[in-house]
């Protein structure tokens, strides 16, 4: 209702399997998935919608332990809301989740290909190469990147991330930074690019060392003085 209220189509399933079928049917822009459904419990609905689709996820859940929190993340879910919960929080979290995977037109004509050591990411069309190999990031992990990547070499605290990333304020789930940077380090594996940990503060994206510049030997000189002469 309250995201009806907001201008959202809302299409609803009773059940797990229900849900299945109506995303492949539908192709929603974003699924709110409740855990606690019927049949095909929620982990295994977030489980096999990742497995068809870069679709956005936020998770509803009664859970208030870590674990399933960073279960639902390492899943594939974005994101996740706590019950009991204001209405209001859940809309601005799906406005803030749409507006990063559905940018404006003033977004995309100015957004820039960014590149730093052998990796280049495409904010347009939201590709990441490392070298010449694309790699796939699920919606977060790519806009962390990003952001990593504008600002190469800056120390991002979490609570920065988390406001920049995901849109409002996440205070007191930092942990969920933690889980998606983890994430991102395995993609990045094979890339030039170091994230770092910097202890009691955050994280920072930084390229290759440069090359150190070539030391001529003493012979090489004596031979070019002597050329000038």
């Amino acid at each position: 209702m309250y995201l009806e209220n907001a201008g959202y189509r809302v299409i609803t399933a009773r059940t797990g399997a229900e849900a299945l079928t109506r995303i492949e049917n539908e192709h929603p822009d974003l699924v709110v998935l409740d855990l606690m459904l019927p049949g095909t419990d929620g982990w295994t609905v977030c489980r096999e919608v990742r497995r068809r689709s870069q679709v956005p996820i936020i998770m509803l859940t009664a859970r208030t332990e870590d674990i399933d929190r960073i279960l639902g993340l390492e899943l594939g879910a974005d994101d996740y809301v706590t019950k009991p919960y204001n209405p209001r929080e859940l809309v601005a979290r799906v406005r803030a989740v749409l507006r990063r995977t559905h940018p404006s037109n003033e977004q995309k004509e100015t957004s820039t290909i960014l590149r730093l050591g052998n990796v280049t990411l495409d904010p347009e069309r939201r590709i990441v190469l490392v070298g010449d190999e694309p790699i796939t990031l699920r919606m977060k992990e790519f806009d962390l990147l990003h952001y990593l990547m504008e600002n190469p070499g800056v120390v991002l605290t979490r609570e920065r991330l988390l406001s920049h990333v995901w849109g409002y304020d996440f205070a007191g789930e930092t942990r969920t930074v933690d889980v998606h940077i983890a994430a991102l380090r395995r993609e990045l594996r094979n890339s030039d690019v170091t994230l770092e940990t910097v202890w009691g503060l955050g994280y920072k994206l930084t390229g290759p060392p440069l090359s150190e510049e070539r030391q001529v030997p003493a012979s090489e000189e004596e031979n070019g003085a002597q050329a000038k002469q």
